[in-house]
Order: structure tokens, then C-alpha cells, then sequence
């Protein structure tokens, strides 16, 4: 098992993206838009639909070509899909097809009453059900915060459909566990919250005086962002089941009922120094619970909310871990998609005739004229 710590900053990905494709005179030089195609600049859009799993019917978020490769992201607490709307345009402009569902209690649709309606295998079930009703046999996941412990449970529990996963902030759930336990730890102080929020009726404090609670929660985040997530979880009833995840899996010392196991797929790990929630000692244990290529990647003073406030540098790490393991056949090449002003911002794969791709050739893609590694990683020298 490999891991590579690698400390970055919230830089745009587009610098990033130069840095690994070319040289910033090319990235910065004008350049043509390329021909439209079905999976152009239009397909990063973002629409809302519903998908019923089961009894349930879930809002979900999706953006990218209806034929691309499914990425799954699953949001935090107190969130929701909208969390992930700069990863889903990023991804969606790389030819993915990125799926976000509002979970659990969070869908008014999927909101059932009772605490252990709430458990994570239940959860688990909700995202395999997800991926069943979309035809999508094989699927990267992404989660954030709790959508990072569903991730990692969906990584154990279907490893044969999980091409990559990909947890943000919230270790593996056996190390997250472990540190809670150990008393030389600082993780039980900084998880000492959980003891209010397994509480019956917390959410009427989140709720009192216009939010104001839960508005300080969300002191870092943009105000279009919070109106959105008072939208969704602004009455007793949603936020209520938003926190029964709390209610239904944290116990005495632990993060989830049963040990999780290890994971087995390849799997990128994004943690930030600056989170008050989560301490390094889970973040560092994780390494033992996974025997699958792994990567840990730590953003340096970037607090708890990476998907928003690091937008830009965890839609570059994602792009780079999903497209290293990309499952897509026939594709070869690669090309810039560019803004309006000609800056490049993402990278698309390209087919070639035949369903071919360039490992069936022993070749490396090119980017305007360059060759280059595999989805263009940044810190991929050219070849």
C-alpha cells in the first residue's frame, strides 16, 4: 500500500490544471473554443430531478453527459447536494456524469419517522439503490462529513461497483472510532458536540430565534449558500431526520454500530489542517484501514467545509483520482474545455474509433499538441 501526503492550498484549479498541461504562457495565451459537443461547457449545467429508490423518492442534483461515468457525491451536516455544485460543474466539464442526492431526511420524499430508520446500512442502501436506478453498474463515490462515512461504508459493503472512493474530512470510520475512544486523543473533546446533537428535540435549538444557531454554523459559507440549506432543513420535521444520523449511529466512544473492515479500492483521502471537528490522529490512523492504493491529501488552513471554501483545489484532486482510475472505454485523448475568455478549466477525454483506448495502444494522450499523462494530473510532468 502506497500513501502520498501531499500539502496544498486552495489555488484555482485552473492554475493547477497549467501547471500539469502546459506551460502557464500556453495557459494564459487566447486560444479558439473547441467545437460544441455533447459533452461541451454546457453539459458542467446543473439540473434538479427526483429518482425513487424503493419506497423513497429522492431530490438529486446531476450535471455532465447522460452516457459519462457516474460520480456519486454525498453531502454533510447540516447541507445538502447543493455542497458540491463547483466538484459537480468541474466534473460534469470532464465528461462524468455527477450525481448528488439530498439523503436521507434531507428529500422530504425520504424522510422517515422513526430513529433507526437512520442507520448506516441503511444509508448504504440508499446510495447502491441510487446507482441501481441509473443504471450505473460501476461508480466512483465522493462524500463529505457524514456523506464521507456513507462513502466509506459503500466502499466496504459493494467494493465490486466502486471504481474509486473518495472521503472528505472524516476519517475511516474504524480510526474515527479508535481516536474517539482514546482519552490522549483530542478527537472526544472535539467530538464532544455529538452529546447534544443525539440529544430528543436538539434541533428546536438549531431552530430558535431565525436560526440563529444554525446561521452560525454556517459562518463561513456564502449567503446563497445558507438560505439554501435553511431551505431544506429549516422546519422541525427535516432537521429532526438530519440529525438522526447522529441519533441512530454515534454510541459511547464510537462513530457507527459495528466496526467497518478495510477497504480494499482505491481510495483518496482529503483532510484539512484547520478543522476544529476532526484531529489529525484519525486523520493519520486511516492509512491502516485501508489495503488499497491509497492516497492522503491534507489542505493546508482550510477549515471543515474543503467542498466550498477549497472549492477549486478539491475539484482538481478529484479530477486527477477519478480520471487516474477511469473505467471509460475508448477513450484516448484528451482536450481543453475553455471559458469564455479562453482560459482552460478542465480537461475532457476524447474517443477513439474503434472503443480503443490509449493503455490498449501503449501511448500517452495529447493536450493542444502536447503529450501528457493520464486525465492530466497536476504534478504530472509531460512525457
Amino acid at each position: 500500500m502506497t500513501t502520498r501526503i501531499t500539502l496544498a492550498i486552495a489555488l484555482g484549479s485552473a492554475a493547477l490544471l497549467a501547471a500539469a498541461c502546459g506551460s502557464p504562457e500556453e495557459a494564459a495565451a487566447p486560444a479558439a473554443a473547441p467545437e460544441a459537443t455533447d459533452a461541451g461547457p454546457a453539459a458542467g449545467a446543473i439540473s434538479e430531478t427526483q429518482i425513487t429508490v424503493g419506497e423513497f423518492t429522492f431530490d438529486v442534483r446531476t450535471a455532465g453527459p447522460a452516457d459519462g461515468e457516474v460520480v456519486v457525491l454525498l453531502h454533510g451536516f447540516p447541507q445538502s447536494s447543493h455542497e458540491w455544485r463547483h466538484q459537480m460543474e468541474a466534473l460534469a466539464a470532464a465528461g462524468f456524469r455527477a450525481v448528488a442526492p439530498d439523503q436521507r431526511g434531507y428529500s422530504p420524499g425520504a424522510r422517515p419517522p422513526a430513529v433507526e430508520d437512520y442507520a448506516l446500512p441503511l444509508l448504504v442502501q440508499d446510495v447502491v439503490g441510487l446507482t441501481d436506478a441509473l443504471g450505473a453498474e460501476r461508480f466512483h463515490v465522493v462524500g463529505h462529513d457524514w456523506g464521507a462515512a456513507v462513502a466509506w461504508a459503500v466502499a466496504v459493503a459493494v467494493p465490486e461497483r466502486v471504481i474509486t472512493a473518495n472521503p472528505v474530512s472524516v476519517p475511516h470510520l474504524d480510526a474515527f472510532t479508535a481516536v474517539l475512544s482514546d482519552p490522549t486523543s483530542c478527537q472526544p473533546e472535539a467530538s464532544a458536540y455529538f452529546n447534544v446533537f443525539v440529544q430528543p428535540d436538539s434541533e428546536d435549538g438549531f431552530l430558535a430565534n431565525d436560526y440563529a444557531q444554525l446561521r452560525a454554523v454556517y459562518a463561513e459559507l456564502d449567503a446563497g449558500a445558507v438560505a439554501e440549506y435553511i431551505r431544506v432543513l429549516g422546519t422541525k420535521p427535516a432537521l429532526g431526520a438530519a440529525l438522526n444520523w447522529y441519533r441512530a449511529n454515534v454510541g459511547p466512544g464510537s462513530f457507527g454500530r459495528e466496526p467497518l473492515g478495510p477497504v480494499t479500492v482505491p481510495t483518496m483521502f482529503t483532510w484539512s489542517d484547520a478543522d476544529q471537528a476532526l484531529c489529525i490522529d484519525g486523520a493519520l490512523l486511516t492509512e491502516d484501514y485501508v489495503e488499497g492504493p491509497y492516497r492522503f491529501e491534507v489542505l493546508e488552513g482550510v477549515s471543515h467545509w474543503i467542498p466550498e471554501v477549497a472549492a477549486e483545489a478539491l475539484s482538481a484532486l478529484l479530477l486527477d483520482h477519478i480520471g487516474s482510475h477511469s473505467e471509460r472505454s475508448g477513450l484516448t485523448d484528451v482536450e481543453a474545455v475553455r471559458d469564455g475568455s479562453g482560459q482552460r478549466v478542465a480537461v475532457r477525454l476524447l474517443p477513439l474509433e474503434g472503443g480503443r483506448n490509449f493503455r490498449d495502444l501503449g501511448g500517452y494522450p495529447t493536450l493542444d499538441g502536447r503529450r501528457v499523462r493520464w486525465g492530466c494530473c497536476p504534478g504530472c510532468p509531460p512525457s
